[in-house]
């Protein structure tokens, strides 16, 4: 039988959604484990984690965004292949991104967004936060019940980074649809309207940048278009484009998420939301033992430049690495009683849920400041919050559906029952333009969920032993080939382009036929 630390994190659905038994096997081994069918570096201790993230000397972020699931591009030789990750670093997966440059690529486009996450523009920002949080957590408190994901969290934070850059109003409502319905950000988007998100918005910021170079205005997009590096030069307009576009795919998705997460402790830890509700000045410790203990971000990834080591862990020159984020966060060398939630935790502010040194998660601010704000709203408007026990059971047995990500901590949806507070005020002015909740029936009374390859995520239909067996059927042994893992969290549509000889349009309309027999039934 295979031992648990010996199954592959990458393509294990059942590892992906709940990754820590597999995390704790690898640590009885130490804070530093290489698994032997694959290669891979797996860091779970604490201050090896640190040791990692720190030293971008002998650490590429190249394939941050790849996992250390994939192979590398090319096949290293030697021990220094800085030359060669350099060579091959358009074959990296976003290779555009802000999160897999190194050295001085990295350190100017930081300096750039750093613009943004100042004190003074989170302050001049936070009346909008305010108002927008206002608005959806009195909407969803009066109707009694909401989906958190899509009802508010969702439109809430996408909104918020959507205002900090100044994307004008009129355009917001397409940026939050896409998001919503799109594929996650970096997908091929499989509906024949649009490319991938991140593309699509990209198509939107290129005109802002373009305009704003041309005609500056006093608003925060004119200066980061007409910005300059440290050294003085101009940025070209595609790097700008870029790294607007980044904040959305990366800030929007792990603040949804996390919102969600705490939710669940205060949910379902025994008197915390009265202690919370009673006095809102804990929020901000609640926030940061949330991010230890279920942090939205479970792993960042490295390669070897160099030979190096990892304490007295040698690690040659081309070696893929996975800094578990969630292991460290849970290190018992670290943290006393590692995997209980306690609210006046010593030193929980240390953890590294948005990771540490050079790439520190950038909007992390912001991330504090807004989740801070809609917990407030949340408590101070209800007198308590439950889960829907008909969507997640009842309480010490729920069903809580995570997402199969090798990098996302994230909840699929939850439903809320919301008690208003004595003093509930109803919200004195309609939503904003563009914001809508779901039909408050169909929260009650949930229509049977149609399964289908544009928009159903590979994960959730491996979920389903009756949508799985109609993938196999079509597609025999898809659910054994070790790429799949990776694109759990994408649709069949959306993947479609990466194995087209496979994942012909006769075998995906087969498969929709079949599913919608299965909802039929």
């Amino acid at each position: 039988m295979q031992r648990l630390e010996d199954r592959d994190y990458f393509t294990d659905y059942q590892i992906l959604k709940d990754p820590y038994a597999f995390l704790e096997s690898l640590r009885v081994h130490g804070p530093i484990y290489r698994q032997p069918g694959t290669g891979v570096v797996f860091v779970t201790g604490f201050d090896e984690a640190l040791e990692v993230l720190k030293n971008t000397e002998d650490f590429s972020s190249a394939n941050c965004v790849q996992g250390a699931g994939a192979p590398l591009p090319f096949e290293p030789h030697g021990s220094d292949i800085d030359g060669q990750i350099e060579e091959n670093r358009g074959k990296f997966l976003g290779s555009d991104l802000l999160v897999t440059y190194d050295g001085r690529p990295h350190t100017f486009s930081r300096a750039l967004l750093g613009r943004l996450f100042t004190p003074s523009r989170l302050k001049a920002n936070e009346q909008y936060i305010m108002e927008l949080s206002e608005e959806l957590v009195k909407t969803a408190v009066a109707r009694g019940r909401c989906e958190l994901i899509c009802d508010v969290s969702v439109p809430f934070v996408t909104l918020v980074i959507a205002d900090l850059l100044g994307v004008p109003a009129d355009d917001r409502r397409s940026f939050m649809e896409t998001i919503a319905s799109g594929p996650p950000p970096g997908a091929l988007d499989g509906s024949d309207k649009q490319q991938m998100p991140l593309e699509f918005m990209a198509s939107y910021f290129a005109g802002y940048v373009e305009d704003r170079r041309k005609f500056p205005r006093q608003d925060v997009i004119s200066e980061l278009a007409n910005a300059p590096y440290p050294d003085g030069t101009l940025p070209d307009a595609r790097e700008i484009v870029s790294l607007t576009t980044f904040l959305f795919g990366a800030g929007q998705d792990t603040s949804a998420k996390l919102l969600a997460n705490t939710m669940k402790y205060l949910v379902d830890e025994p008197g915390l939301q009265d202690r919370v509700r009673a006095d809102l000045s804990l929020v901000p410790a609640l926030l940061e033992e949330v991010l230890r203990i279920e942090g939205s971000t479970k792993t960042t990834f490295r390669v070897a430049r160099h030979d190096t080591r990892i304490g007295d862990f040698e690690v040659p020159a081309g070696t893929r690495v996975m800094v578990a984020l969630a292991a460290a966060n849970r290190d018992p060398k670290r943290w006393d009683n590692p995997e209980a939630f306690l609210l006046d935790r010593p030193r929980a502010k240390e953890h590294v849920g948005f990771g540490r040194g050079a790439h520190v998660c950038v909007g992390a601010p912001l991330a504090r400041a807004e989740l801070r704000i809609i917990i407030e709203d949340l408590l101070k408007n209800t007198a308590s919050i439950t889960m829907a026990e008909d969507r997640h059971g009842p309480a010490g047995d729920r069903r809580i559906d995570w997402e199969p990500s090798f990098i996302i901590r994230g909840i699929e949806n939850m439903h809320l029952e919301l008690t208003p507070s004595a003093d509930f005020v109803p919200l004195d002015r309609p939503l904003r333009a563009g914001l809508a909740f779901g039909d408050a029936d169909e929260l009650s009374h949930p229509a049977k969920e149609v399964y289908s390859t544009a928009a159903t995520k590979i994960g959730t239909l491996f979920g389903d032993p009756a949508a799985k067996a109609v993938l196999s059927k079509h597609l025999p042994g898809f659910d054994s080939d070790p790429q799949v893992g990776m694109a759990m969290g994408f649709t069949l549509r959306a993947i479609q382009g990466f194995a087209p000889d496979r994942l012909t349009d006769d075998a995906l309309n087969a498969i929709d036929a079949d599913l919608a027999a299965l909802t039929a039934a």
